[in-house]
């Protein structure tokens, strides 16, 4: 189609086409056709991802009506980059942005967080998550974003009483609040919070551990001066534990909140859930996996108070599940995910849950204890709309079981079968022939799969995740059924599969062109025949190849110089990769985001000279690397430095390396960990 026939169309027409594209392929050809179609791509496109900050001026100018900005994968994000941005970029970026993601740059620092909220007035979502030295500061900052529905601060260490109340009183029309990790938050900010954010709607209080003050300001209502002149100068001792019931008391307060999340809180009991039963009127999902002194009584007045829930995650918390709760779960029409790992179960109790629940879609069975072949089939009877089943380390499931599940639910999109060693090939052949629609599906260490069964599997041509992991019966043969007749492949894990050599890799090369993520650690018949075959993967991000001893420069060469996208790559124990191999990957594989190199031949010069070229690098794990001095590495961490967000160190480098590197590393937001 010439460029002057596409101008007749009118600018609408162009952008309901567009549209219709989905993929970044498809959106990269369109925008390169002509200049009349870059244009509408610029004008319309909401939402960007930074991945190399040389292009961020040129990019924020190239899209100037963005509403979803991702810096998260952005290395050397700082408040220099920031005032950058805002002094010299197109003045309209700022102007519409209503989504800012800053996961993991922890180079940043509460002015340039400050800096970009303000210029942000239409600003209704910040993610600093996993910014672990965040604290009091930046809270501030964020706090100044008074149109802000959605924050997540998970993992931000440094956060605290006066952090959080600086959110709940700036930000009262917050609806979502993530804090999962942050450690020194008590519950007289999480009261604060519930009486200034009315509007909240989610709340994530997983691993909550909390200071708790023994006062008697704790149990009554207090202004808000008076509660925060308390938080400054509070003169009592605290005790610190984790998340109890009494925020509970003032959780259940909150009149909108539809979904709480409260994982690992294990000082949480059944009065805690007691006070949500007549609290919380909106509730729909809750989540109390791993809350070890909640008994079934505690759900049971949960569940009798909120009969809209549609969500409940309870695993590990629950010594078995008993009868009078699973009959109160009949009330719940509308349920539609329950979570019970590593709950004891009986034939039973799944058999009423097959009665009560007949809408549920997904069911999550991981690692529980009593489930039988009778408990299964007696469930699918009953719940044939499922379509996500997990019944990993489920080890007395045979095939009876999983040829019923197929026969009974046909639009199941994933099952999981981790370590499910009784299964073979005859309950596959039903999978491949009944469940169409299945998109994931894990069966990893599961040993009696064969060749046979991923013949049988390959019917299922939908399929976007197979795990394989451990199966030591399966070959190239097998492999070959797979990558011809599941073309949509995005994830396989091939994991110690030892038979799997070169010719399986040449049939996914040519089967699977949309592979993302591959693992075949530890697969030694792999050769660099195998890794020439890989290279034609053009969208491949992710490779874990560990262990592969047959595998040279000249495998390693091929799949940097043609996996352009590649972004996380496992070398550890490749030892006989050299430096002519890690030289390509300095100069070619430019989007690296993650490497390991542990136990691999690299020297010194080549060391410094990848961590230096690799400009996205924010994850390097450099343990027992035999050839490199210490003053390598030293060099090496001095070439990264700024951009690099976690490093993983031999343990007895710690009192070598040199003190001003790690406080350096430690100041720019780099997280050093030690093996």
């Amino acid at each position: 189609m010439s460029e002057s026939l596409l101008c007749v169309l009118t600018e609408d027409l162009l952008i309901r086409v567009l549209h219709h594209l989905h993929s970044h392929a498809d959106r990269k050809s369109w925008r390169l056709v002509c200049k009349h179609l870059h244009r509408v791509e610029s004008l319309t496109r909401t939402t960007i991802r930074i991945l190399r900050i040389e292009f961020l001026l040129s990019l924020l100018h190239k899209f100037p009506n963005i509403q979803e900005l991702d810096l998260s994968l952005c290395p050397r994000i700082d408040d220099g980059a920031v005032r950058i941005m805002l002094t010299q970029g197109s003045p309209t970026w700022t102007r519409g942005l209503k989504r800012l993601l800053l996961s993991r740059a922890t180079g940043l620092g509460h002015s340039g967080l400050e800096q970009l909220v303000r210029a942000c007035p239409l600003l209704e979502a910040v993610d600093v998550s996993h910014c672990w030295s965040f604290g009091d500061r930046e809270a501030a900052a964020i706090s100044c974003g008074t149109g802000l529905r959605e924050v997540n601060m998970d993992k931000c260490l440094g956060l605290t009483d006066i952090g959080l109340a600086r959110i709940a009183v700036g930000c009262s029309r917050l609806q979502s609040l993530s804090l999962k990790w942050c450690f020194e938050i008590s519950d007289l900010a999480v009261d604060l919070l519930c009486k200034k954010c009315l509007h909240l709607k989610f709340l994530d209080v997983s691993y909550l551990k909390l200071l708790i003050w023994f006062s008697v300001l704790t149990h009554h209502p207090i202004p808000l001066i008076f509660g925060l002149m308390f938080i400054f100068c509070c003169f009592t001792t605290p005790e610190r534990v984790e998340i109890t019931s009494e925020s509970l008391q003032s959780i259940a307060s909150l009149l909108n909140l539809e979904v709480l999340v409260m994982v690992g809180c294990s000082l949480v009991d059944d009065a805690g859930l007691r006070y949500l039963e007549n609290g919380c009127p909106l509730l729909k999902a809750i989540d109390v996996s791993r809350c070890n002194c909640i008994s079934s009584s505690g759900l049971i007045s949960l569940v009798s108070g909120h009969q809209d829930l549609v969500q409940i995650g309870a695993g590990y918390c629950l010594s078995e599940l008993s009868a009078p709760l699973v009959h109160c779960l009949k009330n719940l029409k509308q349920l539609s995910v329950i979570r019970i790992d590593g709950v004891r179960v009986s034939d039973f109790i799944l058999q009423t849950i097959g009665k009560n629940c007949k809408s549920i879609v997904e069911l999550g069975l991981s690692k529980c204890v009593g489930v039988t072949n009778m408990g299964i089939m007696q469930l699918v009877s009953g719940c044939d709309s499922l379509k996500i089943l997990d019944l990993t380390c489920c080890r007395s499931i045979t095939d009876a079981a999983i040829s019923t599940i197929a026969d009974s639910c046909p639009d199941l999109v994933c099952l999981r079968l981790e370590s499910c060693d009784m299964v073979t090939e005859n309950c596959i052949y039903h999978l491949g022939s009944s469940c169409l629609l299945l998109e994931e599906l894990d069966l990893t260490d599961c040993s009696g799969i064969n060749d046979t069964a991923l013949k049988y599997l390959s019917g299922c041509s939908e399929l976007l995740r197979l795990k394989l992991g451990l199966c030591t019966n399966i070959s190239d043969i097998g492999l070959s059924h797979i990558a011809y007749s599941c073309p949509k492949i995005a994830e396989l894990d091939l994991y110690r599969c030892v038979y799997i050599g070169d010719d399986g890799l040449a049939a996914l090369a040519s089967g699977c062109r949309k592979l993302m993520k591959l693992n075949v650690s530890y697969c030694n018949r792999i050769t660099d025949k195998g890794m020439e075959y890989l290279s034609h993967l053009s969208e491949l991000s992710e490779l874990e190849m560990r262990g592969l001893s047959n595998v040279t420069s000249i495998g390693i060469k091929a799949v940097a110089l043609s996996c352009k996208r590649l972004a996380d790559l496992d070398l550890k124990h490749c030892e006989k990769i050299d430096d002519s191999g890690f030289w390509a990957l300095a100069f070619y594989s430019q989007n690296l985001r993650q490497i390991n190199l542990s136990n691999c031949n690299v020297s010194d010069v080549v060391l410094c000279l990848l961590m230096g070229n690799l400009k996205r690098l924010q994850d390097a794990k450099l343990v027992h690397l035999f050839k490199v001095t210490v003053k390598g590495v030293e060099l090496a961490l001095r070439a990264c430095c700024g951009r690099i967000k976690k490093v993983k160190l031999q343990s007895s480098l710690r009192f070598l390396i040199s003190l001003e590197i790690l406080e350096t590393l430690q100041a720019r937001g780099c997280k050093v960990r030690w093996d």
